[in-house]
């Protein structure tokens, strides 16, 4: 065992002596260890229930024989720190979890890890140390929230967005605005739609890193105390065959992540995490990977923001397991890969039902052809950008319009609610990405405000920042390269006229190469907006959207 190294011998006397401060007995020290890694705190609606599923895992690793002890892992809250300088602090958070995380472990020598995230960055910082420590691991996540009720509709977080708006253009009263905010978020759990950390918990299971149900499961059903016993068993099983992350997650592992991506219509923030995961395992994942699984990969689900179906839906229709079963009539997934069932995929997904072919699709009726997300390029995206597509709606799917320049995201903000923008307009904020923000600042406010206002199928935005999964319309982020760098949406002045045509992957700027080159030389790079702490050095060390943001050592 791993755990020899501080439990066994006469040289470990002094170790033992701090296992026994810590209340172990003799007979917990001869089991295997098992790191339980906690993402709970008071202050993620997400994690506020992550105490119960971590004592359920002790619970479950302790009957099959292991020695649960729990450390923890830090987590944003994406809505809470949206749209103002907390936002910066999110995407950054993905590495001092995975850092952390990758330090505990083998600081203390565990034999195998429990991970339990819920939220956003968690999820992928978690699956990125995994990979990275490489001992027998298994995720079991906090589960999804109820959808709120608001006037007999079912509602979530985008929901509680588009609202703000809706009543700064006077569409509803401020009553509304109130109703809505009571009741728009009725659980603990991840958002209620297939945001970022629905997407990744889901993706966690394609990955073959959780079992079935880890992504859909509802937070408040026992149903998820029940997975999270079996998830602290099933880890001693993984222990006595060691099988190990990167035994699960290979390349074929990352290739049905984004297969099923495509099919659930899942954030744009997965075209981040899947690079950085992949990175990982020594995999080169370019974004233009996407493209082609869409092409041949039908989008079976709109949920929420997309469509009116939420994650309690999906879970009642089957799960992922499910959406995995109508992708393999069309041999679209590697049924081969390992999984922490201890079974291959298609082993797990044989007796899988669609239950409700309203909330998934059969894969012979999808809503389209072709995936949910896309990778744009041209001469405004070089390296290329990304959109949800299944969130866009028919008219905007291919948009010409002049170019509204902001240089933050605060002062879009400001002349979208200001009736400063108008219908045709295309919004770029720029010096947002993962070194010019710095931190890649989600953009769920913007994008709200615009469908709020009734904007959403008119006005484009384009960001090298990025979207929340709850944003919908044509949102177009991570542009590549990045304003900071000198990337091409750097030399975009107001009034250009920019070309976005998404079933042709094309985003250009209608601007002479000429001209580009002559605004190319008059550009000089911006002061840092921040120049000391933690931010300042992740902005020495991030790469670009379309890397996945990896941090990587200067000069390298």
């Amino acid at each position: 065992m791993r755990s020899d190294t501080v439990t066994k011998g006469k040289q470990q006397a002094p170790h033992r002596s701090l296992f026994n401060a810590l209340g172990l007995t003799p007979e917990e020290m001869e089991r295997p260890l098992v790191g339980i890694v906690s993402s709970y705190n008071e202050i993620v609606p997400g994690h506020m229930n992550l105490d119960k599923i971590v004592n359920a895992v002790k619970q479950g690793v302790a009957m099959a024989g292991g020695t649960p002890i729990v450390f923890p892992a830090i987590a944003v809250c994406d809505g809470i720190a949206m749209g103002h300088l907390g936002m910066k602090y999110s995407l950054v958070t993905r590495d001092l979890i995975a850092d952390s995380t990758e330090a505990m472990a083998i600081a203390h020598q565990f034999d195998a890890l429990v991970m339990v995230p819920n939220c956003d960055k968690n999820v992928p910082g978690l699956l990125m140390a995994a990979a990275r420590i490489n001992v027998p691991t298994i995720f079991v996540s906090g589960g999804p929230m109820l959808a709120g009720h608001v006037k007999g509709k079912k509602t979530s977080l985008s929901s509680m967005f588009e609202a703000v708006g809706a009543n700064a253009a006077g569409l509803i009263s401020d009553e509304d605005l109130c109703e809505f905010e009571n009741k728009t978020c009725p659980t603990c759990g991840s958002c209620s739609g297939m945001y970022t950390a629905n997407s990744m918990n889901c993706l966690t299971e394609v990955l073959g890193m959780g079992l079935g149900g880890n992504g859909t499961i509802p937070a408040v059903h026992s149903a998820r105390i029940r997975l999270a016993k079996q998830a602290g068993m099933k880890v001693m099983e993984l222990w006595e065959k060691n099988i190990c992350p990167r035994d699960i997650m290979t390349e074929k592992a990352v290739l049905n992540a984004l297969t099923v991506d495509m099919a659930l219509g899942c954030s744009t923030n997965s075209m981040l995490h899947l690079p950085a995961i992949a990175h990982e395992i020594g995999m080169d994942f370019e974004i233009d990977f996407a493209n082609g699984i869409s092409e041949k990969t039908p989008n079976l689900c709109h949920l929420a923001p997309a469509g009116p179906t939420y994650m309690e839906d999906l879970n009642e229709a089957g799960g992922v397991y499910a959406v995995m079963a109508e992708l393999n009539k069309k041999n679209l997934l590697y049924t081969d890969c390992m999984t922490v069932t201890g079974k291959t995929v298609g082993e797990n997904i044989k007796d899988a039902v669609n239950k409700d072919p309203e909330v998934i699709r059969p894969v012979e009726n999808p809503y389209t052809p072709t995936g949910g997300l896309a990778v744009l390029k041209g001469n405004l995206a070089p390296d290329g950008s990304v959109v949800k597509r299944s969130a866009v709606v028919e008219e905007m799917l291919v948009h010409e319009g002049p170019a509204r320049v902001f240089d933050c995201e605060e002062d879009a903000i400001d002349a979208i609610k200001g009736g400063k923008i108008v219908a045709g307009d295309v919004v770029v904020i720029r010096y947002e990405g993962p070194k010019g923000g710095p931190g890649m600042r989600e953009m769920l406010n913007p994008t709200s405000a615009i469908a709020g206002m009734g904007l959403g199928s008119s006005v484009a935005l384009i960001t090298d920042g990025r979207f929340s999964g709850a944003s919908r319309g044509a949102s177009i982020g991570h542009v590549s390269p990045e304003a900071a760098v000198g990337g091409p949406i750097a030399l975009v002045e107001e009034g250009d006229i920019i070309k976005i045509d998404i079933p042709n992957l094309s985003l250009t700027l209608a601007v002479s190469d000429e001209e580009l080159e002559k605004r190319r030389q008059a550009w000089q790079p911006r002061e840092p907006k921040v120049t000391t702490g933690y931010l300042a050095r992740y902005a020495s060390m991030v790469t670009s959207g379309n890397r996945g943001a990896i941090l990587t050592v200067p000069g390298k």
